[in-house]
């Protein structure tokens, strides 16, 4: 057992020596009181960072305060009025982190009055010591009172702590505050699950968030206050310890249980030095400097950040199962039938009070397949609510047979195949595996990227969790719902021929990551042996290989390349190979990109991969030695745009209009679109110029059409405008017309991606419109700034050229930090460098730009070498870290 916290609280050496020295001058005044205390809080904090167990720590610092309150108490003479004061919530529990709430009750008399003029006093007194104290006044009758009505006040009075003033009050208190009078332990149990409940929802129900809260995300220092709140209603004791005696823990589970609060407490008493204030949030901004603090270092292929946050994970999922079978355990014993008939399922399986339960403790001993048969018999009995907490003991007893000869062995190959095959549950059942630390211990490779963050903007979540996001994402393609959402993927994933195959694929697509090298290619792999092992037919096994090695090639061609260009369909087509191929990479694709970060899936992606896709599976039925000819694409493009124009337009209109475009504009634009400029252009005239504006619901972004003098360079100015309206570039298209006009089109959403109300498009035609009519003597200016997580990243700027040899044009790629006004400082810079675009495709990750140029120069050219290099050195200039943060405050 571990030291009481009160007992470390009253012995440690720091306290000690304060007491004494306040002792020493009872009238000693609070200025010096709060010059003696905050030198106490210094040497604490030097013994933190001389590696001083943070238990010690957190229970001296609350024994400060025990002795600055009771020395200004005694110099009131409080207690001569009959106050008691009392510590409460964390603070009565003997738990002190630097910044945390400090809370307390003035305890009354229940005939007396309320003595106002000493109580302001003592306030006053503590706010003049440094300490911000959340107090309250009340009677035992009030506090009864409240604590009836609030289960949230009685669990904060349920931690109370008798610093000074009459005993028998504060035993009176607790009487009052008893199970036998309120909110019986059976109440209590579900008033708190349910609490929990709804806290893990504010967290998305993961505590793998990358910016996760040490207190409220699941499995963080809420979750174990929250077992031993029950545990002090059930048992009547706050000892964690208590929980062995009684067998809900075993000596061993009780270790980890603290092994994992001492690490979170760490974490948090070091985040609150840092920041020099209450902060239970592990931001971006905190992490690199924590990891610094606590001694983390930089290795060949892991940062030191990235190791101290794959520890944390790795805690807060053995805390979360711990919390979980600890709950369940309580469930058992408070709400349900001890002794319920159970019900037989099979096998060595059983159901008791709808929990599945190993019939006998020796079964996986004597069978080690049942490790992995559990799950398959919770996915045949859906009606369970859960693996019984015994059971789950059980299984943590018995991971080390999940050795070599357990992973070779055919039963078990057959046995994991069919959860991947199963109707229902396999995402579920996936995850529960991980919880219980079987599929890392199945999968080596897959226990290697349990709790690994990435350490970016761009990934939400780790490795692990979002490698079953996205198994959960092509499970959802899976289902035929009457208002899917993902209608072209679920039609596309519901026709393949094995689904089981696209999981396997998603299970590895990314379990290579943090090893160096490529992680596709060790991946891919790491599949292949895997499937051969598991006995796939070789077609099988050489398909998820090939889809972890192309994982990300579809994403990124439908991102970075001109997927007008059919000659870019046709190279990538001979890349895919074959219809079933395309398939299955494209549903991949797309429950990759949602599942790793919500925010940056939306409808505009959704369509360039369904483009893409609908592109290749022509070029594929064509056949890859008969691609599609420019010639005859653009022909196609103009008679669909003329047949659709014909109806309302003569066709004199339509040529003028048609005569001043290149033959490339029908390339890169679909009949739509062509039809939309058309009838603006017909309608306004081609000699004046034009803002337009025009949702397209079936994105939630609006489509912005520019026609003015080509020379004007709009982009610049026109982009800055849209940061400025807080919206995001995804798509920009320059086309030189030969009328010396340009007509520019932008797809933009908000930034947050709701809808665009009727006034927020009047807003983005009147700032267009000005910038358009003053532009030679419009300076564009940048008036947002960057999002906080932006700012802790250092992105080294690239520059890359490559040849765009059938249209003519350079193609640049920029890799730099994401800013706002990055647009602007680019579109100025190719201005004085004599530089034209043609198309821009932008794309964000997280923190990082990688956006693509179609450039040409001034003789609408090709970039020469020498106008490419002194491009580069302008962007690699302009984009220093120093100049961008200057630019975008």
């Amino acid at each position: 057992m571990l030291p009481n916290i009160n007992d470390l609280r009253v012995s440690d050496p720091t306290v000690a020596a304060f007491a004494e020295l306040l002792a020493a001058d009872p009238e000693l005044p609070v200025h010096a009181c709060r010059d003696r205390l905050a030198q106490a809080k210094g040497q604490l904090d030097k013994r933190f960072r001389q590696g001083d167990p943070v238990e010690s720590l957190v229970a001296a610092h609350a024994g400060l305060i025990d002795v600055v309150l009771v020395h200004l108490w005694r110099q009131l003479a409080l207690t001569d009025i009959g106050i008691s004061l009392i510590a409460v919530g964390g603070y009565g529990r003997g738990e002190l982190h630097p910044g945390s709430d400090i809370d307390i009750l003035l305890l009354l008399e229940d005939d007396a009055g309320t003595p106002e003029e000493p109580i302001a006093a003592f306030v006053a007194g503590l706010w003049d010591t440094g300490l911000e104290i959340g107090h309250s006044v009340r009677t035992v009758a009030e506090c009864e009172a409240q604590a009836l009505a609030d289960v949230t006040v009685l669990t904060t009075l349920m931690e109370s702590r008798l610093l000074i003033g009459a005993a028998d009050r504060f035993d009176k208190l607790t009487v009052a505050l008893g199970p036998e009078r309120l909110w019986h332990s059976r109440d209590f149990f579900v008033a708190k699950r349910d609490e929990q409940e709804r806290r893990h929802a504010r967290y998305d129900d993961t505590g793998y968030n990358l910016e996760p809260n040490l207190k409220g995300s699941p499995g963080g220092l809420r979750d174990i206050q929250t077992i031993s709140w029950v545990a002090t209603r059930h048992f009547v004791t706050n000892d964690l310890h208590s929980l062995v005696d009684v067998g809900f823990l075993t000596p061993v589970q009780y270790q980890r249980l603290i092994d994992g609060r001492h690490y979170l407490w760490t974490l948090r008493y070091g985040l609150h030095l840092l920041t020099g204030r209450r902060e239970d949030r592990l931001l971006f901004d905190h992490q690199k400097a924590l990891a610094e603090l606590l001694g983390y270092e930089d290795a060949r292929y892991t940062l030191g950040v990235e190791q101290m946050m794959q520890r944390y994970y790795r805690t807060v999922m053995q805390l979360s199962r711990l919390n979980e079978m600890l709950l369940q355990l309580f469930e058992e014993d408070i709400l349900l039938e001890k002794d319920s008939e159970p019900e037989d399922l099979g096998g060595p399986f059983m159901s008791r009070n709808g929990y599945l339960q190993i019939k006998s403790d020796d079964a996986f001993a004597r069978d080690p397949s049942a490790l992995l048969s559990l799950f398959v018999c919770m996915q045949e009995n859906p009606s369970l609510k859960g693996v019984s907490a015994h059971t789950i003991t059980l299984i943590r007893q018995h991971l080390h047979l999940i050795d070599e000869q357990f992973r070779q062995h055919p039963r078990n190959h057959r046995l994991f195949l069919t959860i991947l095959r199963a109707e229902s549950g396999v995402t579920r059942e996936l995850r529960r595996m991980n919880r219980y630390g079987i599929l890392g211990l199945y999968i080596p490779a897959f226990g290697r990227i349990v709790g690994r963050m990435q350490y970016d903007l761009f990934h939400a979540y780790t490795v692990d969790e979002h490698t079953l996001f996205v198994v959960a994402n092509l499970r959802r393609f899976a289902i035929r719902l009457p208002d899917d959402e993902f209608l072209h993927c679920s039609r596309v994933m519901q026709a393949l021929p094995d689904a089981s195959l696209a999981y396997l694929a998603g299970l590895f697509h990314d379990i290579a990551k943090g090893r160096g090298g490529d992680h596709s290619e060790l991946g891919a792999i790491d599949a292949l042996a895997f499937c051969r092992e598991h006995g796939l037919e070789e077609d099988d096994a050489q398909l998820v290989s090939w889809l972890v090695e192309n994982h990300l090639v579809l994403s990124m061609t439908a991102q970075k390349k001109d997927i007008t260009d059919p000659e870019v369909i046709a190279a990538f087509a001979k890349r895919i190979g074959n219809r079933q191929r395309l398939d299955y990479l494209y549903v991949l694709t797309a429950a990759d990109v949602r599942g790793t970060n919500p925010k940056l899936w939306n409808s505009w992606k959704s369509k360039l991969f369904r483009d893409l896709y609908e592109a290749t599976e022509q070029a594929l039925s064509r056949g890859l030695q008969n691609p599609m000819k420019k010639g005859s694409l653009v022909e196609d493009t103009r008679q669909q745009a003329l047949d659709a124009l014909q109806a309302r337009f003569s066709s004199t209109d339509i040529d003028h209009v048609w005569s001043v475009l290149p033959s490339d504009y029908f390339l890169r634009h679909s009949p739509m679109e062509i039809g939309w400029h058309t009838r603006q252009l017909i309608e306004h005239g081609l000699s004046r110029p034009l803002i337009h504006v025009t949702e397209r619901d079936e994105l939630n972004a609006v489509a912005i059409m520019i026609y003015t003098l080509h020379i004007r360079h709009t982009f610049a100015a026109a982009t800055a405008a849209l940061d400025a309206l807080g919206l995001s570039v995804l798509d920009a298209r320059i086309e030189p017309l030969s009328n010396e006009f340009s007509l520019d089109t932008y797809i933009v959403v908000q930034t947050e991606g709701q809808p665009f109300e009727p006034e927020r498009l009047d807003e983005i035609r009147a700032r267009l419109r000005f910038i358009v009519d003053r532009e030679d003597d419009y300076t564009p200016e940048v008036t947002r700034k960057p999002e906080r997580r932006q700012r802790m990243f250092d992105t080294p700027t690239r520059v890359k050229f490559r040849p765009d040899e059938t249209a003519g044009r350079t193609i640049m790629e920029l890799t730099c930090a994401d800013y706002p006004g990055l647009l602007l400082t680019v579109g100025e810079i190719l201005i004085e460098c004599g530089i034209y675009i043609n198309t821009a495709k932008i794309v964000t990750i997280g923190e990082r730009a990688e956006d693509v140029f179609f450039l040409t120069n001034e003789e609408e050219l090709p970039l020469k070498p020498a106008e490419q290099e002194a491009l580069q050195d302008a962007l690699l200039d302009a984009l220093e870290a120093p100049v961008m943060e200057t630019r975008s405050v």
